[in-house]
């Protein structure tokens, strides 16, 4: 699994990639000119990618919905998507360790396809980040309101969403090294969260065996439980993405080539087996599924850490869940800013110039991490117009990271058919062409399910709303990329890890 490391080449055009023959290697792509500096570690750079796929902010945003919709079995959706995004970590880890430029998707997409390619998918990627961050923050509002005693509205969660938002920025303005600090801090209170509570509920609050995670409890009615359980899969489609956050920061971590592909697939290994059992342990402790399921008991989260731990103890778990909710955000922002920072550094938008200024006493990119804290706070006050904004908003977010994610997935496999043979210092090897067939086909299924209407009742535009906003994003970003042409204006290579490509250039 193991290839060559190669030397690195800059990020200008300048220092295009050299004259091998057709199948020869690839140099590698780290800009020796980055103005980040490498101060983020091997355990710091895996939990930033853990805070931002947050199990504890995963499941406990979606537990209530998904049990409600399928049952018990929806725990299933976990395994589903677990699998199908360790097919996509594993060629993303192949990408970032041939290309550690920071910015994630959008660089990745650019060195394999080309640039107009790369900057749709960075704009797809850009706005599901900033509709994640509001999402991430919204779903904090009820745990605020229950922490502070206050009771909880919508105008009350869109205050916290945006406190939260600015505190996650005023974290994120301080540099890599507060960055770090905040992901490892998140990461040890979602252990807390997962572990410690999941074991002090089965230990005092069991009410159910393990054989309630086969039985639906009639939600399917009298037709098939295949429809309902993937209604409620999208709390395993919301649960596994965060992975890419590590490859966001590659410049600001030492050999990343070794230490980003691990930190990946380890925040699929660790974070995953923390949300099965997070939500394993709430399922075998509420009460009655039936009230949920009816639509009696809307929050069985808070209800059950009220009844198993009561007042004192069900608000400490408040405090150490909003933690990870803090930390979740912070680490969404970082991967957000770092993303604009890198579409402006390549000069791929309107104010670029504006966009790249950087801290250099910080090391950070401010203007970018200023873009993605006000564009999830107006988000936020948006969502005052709709009753259920959560679930609208959370179904945006999932359907932009997996667009981006499988465009991505996609130029891949395209660069393999012309000839990309990954040189990093992580390959697949032989396995790749099918490890990426199945990582595209597994996301093109996940995307169909996320988009698919399945409440006919509802007026049409709120059935479609989940691929209406997607078409927007879509339209609009088409609509810009060539009206301004900024896709064309700068000079950093792209579509060079095709070989052919590497002919042309000479």
């Amino acid at each position: 699994m193991m290839g060559r490391s190669q030397p690195a080449s800059g990020a200008g055009g300048e220092n295009a990639p050299g004259a091998g023959a057709p199948g020869a290697e690839a140099p590698g792509a780290e800009a020796p000119g980055s103005e980040f500096r490498k101060e983020m570690g091997p355990w710091a750079n895996f939990a930033l990618g853990f805070t931002y796929l947050s199990p504890v902010v995963s499941t406990y945003t979606l537990f209530g919905s998904a049990l409600a919709e399928g049952g018990p079995p929806m725990i299933w959706a976990f395994l589903l998507a677990g699998c199908g995004q360790f097919l996509v970590a594993l060629v993303f880890g192949e990408i970032v360790a041939q290309f550690p430029i920071a910015g994630g998707v959008y660089p990745w997409a650019r060195r394999l396809w080309g640039m107009r390619w790369a900057w749709m998918t960075g704009w797809v990627y850009m706005w599901a980040l900033l509709v994640t961050i509001t999402s991430v923050a919204y779903g904090a509002g009820p745990y605020i309101a229950i922490l502070f005693g206050f009771s909880s509205s919508v105008h009350t969660t869109v205050i916290c969403t945006v406190i939260l938002i600015v505190v996650a920025a005023l974290i994120n303005y301080a540099g890599t090294k507060a960055l770090s600090l905040a992901a490892i801090i998140g990461f040890s209170a979602e252990l807390v969260g997962a572990l410690i509570v999941g074991v002090y509920l089965l230990v005092t609050h069991r009410e159910h065996g393990l054989g309630v995670i086969l039985d639906t409890h009639g939600t399917q009615g009298d037709g098939s439980y295949a429809p309902v359980f993937l209604a409620a899969a999208i709390i395993g489609f919301y649960q596994y993405y965060g992975f890419e956050a590590c490859g966001d920061t590659a410049e600001e971590v030492a050999h990343p080539g070794l230490v980003i592909p691990k930190a990946m697939r380890r925040t699929i290994y660790v974070g995953g087996a923390a949300a099965t059992f997070t939500c394993g342990s709430l399922l075998l402790s509420v009460t009655d599924y039936g009230a949920v399921i009816s639509g009696k008991d809307t929050d069985p989260v808070v209800n059950v850490l009220f009844d198993a731990m009561g007042t004192v103890g069900a608000r400490l778990v408040m405090a150490v869940v909003l933690i990870s909710f803090l930390s979740c955000t912070i680490s969404l922002q970082a991967a957000a800013g770092r993303l604009i920072y890198s579409y402006a550094r390549d000069q791929m938008v309107v104010g670029h110039k504006l966009l790249r200024r950087f801290s250099h006493k910080r090391a950070v990119p401010e203007v970018a991490l200023l873009v993605a804290a006000v564009i999830p706070g107006l988000i936020a006050f948006g969502s005052l117009v709709s009753e259920d904004a959560l679930t609208k908003i959370v179904s945006f977010a999932i359907l932009g990271i997996y667009g981006s994610f499988q465009m991505v997935v996609l130029a891949a496999l395209r660069a393999r058919l012309k000839g990309w043979r990954a040189t990093g210092e992580f390959t697949l090897g032989r396995w790749g062409v099918l490890v990426n067939s199945a990582a595209l086909a597994y996301g093109i299924f996940a995307i169909i399910n996320i988009c698919w209407a399945r409440t006919p009742e509802e007026p049409w535009y709120s059935n479609y709303i989940v691929l209406l906003s997607g078409g927007v994003v879509l339209a609009a970003g088409l609509v810009y990329m060539f009206t301004t042409h900024h896709y064309g204006r700068g000079d950093a290579p792209s579509g060079d890890a095709i070989p052919q490509r590497w002919e042309g250039a000479r």
